[in-house]
Order: structure tokens, then C-alpha cells, then sequence
């Protein structure tokens, strides 16, 4: 029996689905496969995993489902190198091999590169198919599972080959987060800080206060920090489903973080490794621009050195960050466009900015 059981609904264009933020599913026979079973249209399944989360926690789900459905695998090698083409083939192969038709239903098993790779197949397969997520790290928890955004890594730019495709449901269990590794929590700890950087300074302090507890894996904060996220990701995705204007603003950070992500190459750096210190050099440039204070560039990072994430990005040639940067999707008319901190907890999306003033970001490096 769950120790907590919460939620809430996700608005779109598209439809509606709920996020259920719960406990012990993933450990019971047939909790989890309960939880998920009115969201599965048809009688065909395919579960998509990784080789890190399936000795975990597939064994339960498949054999629950496989009473009411006809259920495959697929499992996928674990790592963000593996978001691509490649992937997505595989995942195609395994639909094809069973002869899957239009009524399957995806289920992605695992974090957020499995969650984006299985929802870009849901999308892309017979020109879209149901699917449900069932993310098991905090960063997929708090951000990636929520709002259909799905895709795949191409060599010069993170995440540039996808589709906006919602999921049927969501379902977070908290004790999924027990066999999470302490780097991997601290890596989806920065989309939580990015949350109240961006929207809320209140949630910031309360993090200040609770961070502790969340990294010695306290599941009932954990569950109330998750669903603080999932609520302010939910409000932005009911205004703005296809990042057209304010959802935008949710990549703070990112900008910088994918230069690193692409120059280091895949899987070196995590992506919220790479945010964090991505959203302190918006932050310094913030700063240098008159918008946030040194003290409130230094809280920030205090809380990012708090949640054991990097503050220094890697040694990169100014100039191949501009080129990477480039890439990025916010680019308007060959003009680099960044979220930036009006002040902690306001974001803004602007291209308003001393262009040397971002050069002596990126050459510039913090201790």
C-alpha cells in the first residue's frame, strides 16, 4: 500500500492525463501494472527500457500486464549516447517484429532518454500511437516526462530531431528513487532548482531548507518537491503546449548546458550536470547585465554546490560555443535568444543582450 498517493492533471490542446505521484508500485506485482491499465487502448503492449532499469523493475510490470495483454520488450543500452537514430530503430523493429498495429500502447520504463526516445516513436510509429510514462529518475520525474516533448540527439545538437506527442498518463513512484545513483539525484535536483529560479523564489528557500532531506532520499519530500514541478511544468504547458512563447522559458539554462552536453560528448557530462552550471553562467550574465546581484548569483550557487552539481563549465573555445549555440532551437533570424533572471524566480526569454557581455561568460572561468 502506498505510504502517499497524489496527483494532478495535465491541460493540452491534444487532451488531458493525469500525473500520479505515489510509492511502492514499482515493487508490488500488481500495483504498477493497476495503475496504468485504464490508460492502455487495445490489447498490444510494448514496454521500453533500458539495461540498467529492467533487471529493476520490469519483471513486475510484464507479468502483471501480460494477464490482460499481449506484451514485448525492448531493451535498450543505457546511457544518452544511445538517444538516436539507432535507438528509435530498434524500438520500431520490435513493434514491426510482433506485428503491433495502430492500437499499441508504449510504455517508456526508465529516465528521461528513454521517456524522450519511446514518446518519439509513439509519435512517429503508424503516424502516432498511445503511450505512458513510467519515469524512475527525479530529473525525468520533475521535467522530461511531463509535457510531451520527445526526440532524439543528433552529433551537432542535442534534441533536435522530435515531435510534441503528450502521453496518456504519468506515473511517478518515489521509491524508484532508492536505487537511483547519488549522482544521477543530483542531476535531476538542478531541473528542481531550475523550477523555482525561474517561477517561484518561496520554493527556492524551501529547497534551501529541504535539500538535505531529499538527498538522504526522504520519499515524502521528494513527493511534494515532485509535485510542485509537475504543477508549475503542468501551468506552462496549458498555456503554451508547443513552446511557441512562455514554456520557453523551462530551458533556463539549457542553452549553455547543451554546448557542454554536445562538445563533451553525450553521457560525459549528465544533462542536469550540464544545466547547472549552464544556469549559472545565465545567471553571471544576469548579472553582468544589471539583473540579479553578486549576492544572489553566489545563493545561487551555494544551492547548486548544496545539491553536489557542477558551478564550473569545462574549458570550451569561445567561439565553438557561439557555433554550438547556433543550433539552438530558440535561435530567431540568426539572432541567440537565452533565458535569463530578471530577478530570482522571473525568467525572461530575450535576445536584449551585450553580445561581448555573453563572450565574457563562456571564456570566463568560475572557481
Amino acid at each position: 500500500m502506498p505510504l502517499f498517493h497524489d496527483g494532478l492533471t495535465v491541460h493540452t490542446q491534444s487532451h488531458d492525463y493525469p500525473i500520479v505521484i505515489t510509492e511502492n508500485t514499482a515493487i508490488d506485482n500488481n500495483s504498477m501494472a493497476k495503475q496504468v491499465a485504464p490508460y492502455i487502448s487495445g490489447r498490444q503492449v510494448l514496454i521500453v527500457t533500458n539495461e540498467t532499469v529492467a533487471p529493476l523493475y520490469l519483471s513486475a510490470l510484464e507479468e502483471a500486464l501480460t494477464e490482460q495483454f499481449t506484451v514485448r520488450v525492448c531493451v535498450l543500452p543505457d546511457g544518452e549516447q544511445y538517444k538516436n537514430q539507432a535507438s528509435i530503430n530498434q524500438i520500431y523493429d520490435a513493434l514491426m517484429a510482433d506485428h503491433f498495429n495502430r492500437d499499441v500502447t508504449l510504455i517508456a520504463l526508465g529516465g528521461g532518454v528513454i521517456g524522450d526516445m519511446t514518446g518519439f516513436a509513439a509519435a512517429s510509429f503508424m503516424r502516432g500511437v498511445n503511450f505512458i510514462q513510467i519515469p524512475t529518475t527525479l530529473l525525468s520525474q520533475v521535467d522530461s516526462s511531463v509535457g510531451g516533448k520527445t526526440g532524439i540527439n543528433h552529433p551537432q545538437g542535442k534534441n533536435m530531431i522530435g515531435a510534441f506527442w503528450q502521453p496518456q498518463m504519468v506515473l511517478a513512484d518515489m521509491s524508484t528513487l532508492k536505487t537511483l545513483p547519488a549522482r544521477e539525484l543530483s542531476a535531476g535536483l538542478a531541473e528542481v532548482i531550475k523550477y523555482a529560479l525561474i517561477m517561484d523564489e518561496a520554493f527556492l528557500t524551501w529547497l534551501e531548507e529541504n535539500l538535505p532531506a531529499m538527498m538522504a532520499l526522504d520519499l515524502a519530500v521528494l513527493g511534494e518537491a515532485v509535485k510542485r514541478c509537475c504543477q508549475y511544468k503542468a501551468d506552462v504547458v496549458a498555456q503554451d503546449e508547443r513552446e511557441s512563447g512562455v514554456r520557453a522559458l523551462l530551458n533556463f539554462g539549457h542553452t549553455f548546458g547543451h554546448v557542454i552536453e554536445t562538445h563533451q560528448g553525450y553521457g560525459n557530462w549528465l544533462h542536469g550536470e550540464a544545466v547547472a552550471a549552464g544556469m549559472l553562467q545565465a545567471a553571471e550574465l544576469s548579472q553582468k547585465i544589471g539583473w540579479l546581484t553578486v549576492e544572489e548569483v553566489a545563493r545561487i550557487k551555494r544551492i547548486l554546490t548544496l545539491a553536489n552539481l557542477p558551478t564550473t563549465a569545462p574549458p570550451i573555445d569561445t567561439q565553438t560555443a557561439l557555433n554550438l549555440m547556433g543550433h539552438d532551437k530558440k535561435v530567431k533570424q540568426g539572432q541567440i535568444r537565452l533565458i535569463l533572471l530578471k530577478s530570482l524566480g522571473k525568467a525572461v526569454l530575450t535576445d536584449d543582450f551585450d553580445a561581448q557581455l555573453l563572450t565574457e561568460v563562456l571564456s570566463q572561468q568560475s572557481v
